[in-house]
């Protein structure tokens, strides 16, 4: 190293230590990170605590602190159709394919989100629903951009409508309340058809439309019992199950013909 740049890099040390330092992180808990599935499984919510912790160098936040809290589902690759009407009658024509996009997304926030930071930052950020990546499209249509908002792809729009008809995606503004200036809650609701498997969950903090610490966290939801190992052998051993359900199907069918059959 050149002699005469140790004084430019320690008049940089000594800049940086004198600049302050963000020091906010968030300390966060889940009332559970398992979740079991039986044969009467509504739904359930599990409670998302949080807490921010500050050392003695953080700037005072003027304006408050905001919290977004997305949950994300197991990756699933769901198919979208467009209709079109020939000769009078509806048939599917073009389709897009979302490839590893989740099976259940939810965005919960203590405000709406776009009053939190500018377009561009939720979008660089992916928070809310219109910015969240769901998964590489492919298909007939023509190619699209898979983080494109769904005002500007019809595809990803009906994707998304489908999706919060059937409760497996939402957004929720005021679903996260502030205890305290730096203790928050909310609670993260699973419908019955919720998909098993391993949910992420990402919490954001931010200030004045700065991003300041991210946390991330992790349940999982499973069956039990007879239930589990179906769907264990289904996801895992495709090939497997598929014979052993035709066999199955066709030892009932031949008993079926056997005990009902008239001589």
């Amino acid at each position: 190293m050149k002699p005469w740049l140790y004084p430019a890099i320690a008049l940089t040390g000594l800049v940086l230590g004198l600049s302050p330092v963000r020091a906010e992180h968030l300390i966060m808990s889940l009332s559970s990170h398992r979740v079991s599935i039986t044969s009467n499984f509504a739904g359930a919510d599990l409670v998302l605590f949080g807490t921010i912790e500050r050392d003695d160098t953080t700037v005072e936040r003027r304006g408050g602190y905001d919290i977004v809290v997305t949950v994300r589902g197991p990756p699933q690759s769901i198919v979208t159709w467009r209709k079109e009407r020939v000769f009078g009658i509806w048939v599917n024509a073009e389709r897009r394919t979302f490839l590893d996009a989740p099976g259940y997304l939810a965005v919960l926030s203590n405000r709406p989100v776009e009053t939190i930071a500018g377009s561009e930052q939720l979008r660089q950020l992916q928070i809310g629903l219109a910015n969240v990546r769901i998964g590489e499209a492919m298909g007939t249509a023509a190619p699209g951009d898979a983080t494109e908002t769904a005002g500007e792809d019809p595809f990803r729009q009906a994707f998304l409508s489908e999706q919060i008809e059937r409760g497996l995606y939402r957004e929720r503004t005021n679903e996260l309340t502030f205890l305290t200036p730096t203790l928050f809650r909310t609670a993260i609701p699973l419908p019955g058809d919720a998909p098993i498997g391993t949910y992420e969950v990402e919490v954001r903090l931010l200030a004045d439309g700065t991003q300041l610490a991210v946390g991330l966290s992790a349940f999982e939801l499973y069956k039990l019992g007879l239930g589990q190992a179906v769907a264990s052998a289904a996801r895992y051993h495709g090939l497997l199950y598929g014979l052993s359900t035709t066999a199955l199907a066709l030892m009932i069918g031949w008993v079926a013909t056997v005990v009902f059959r008239s001589d």
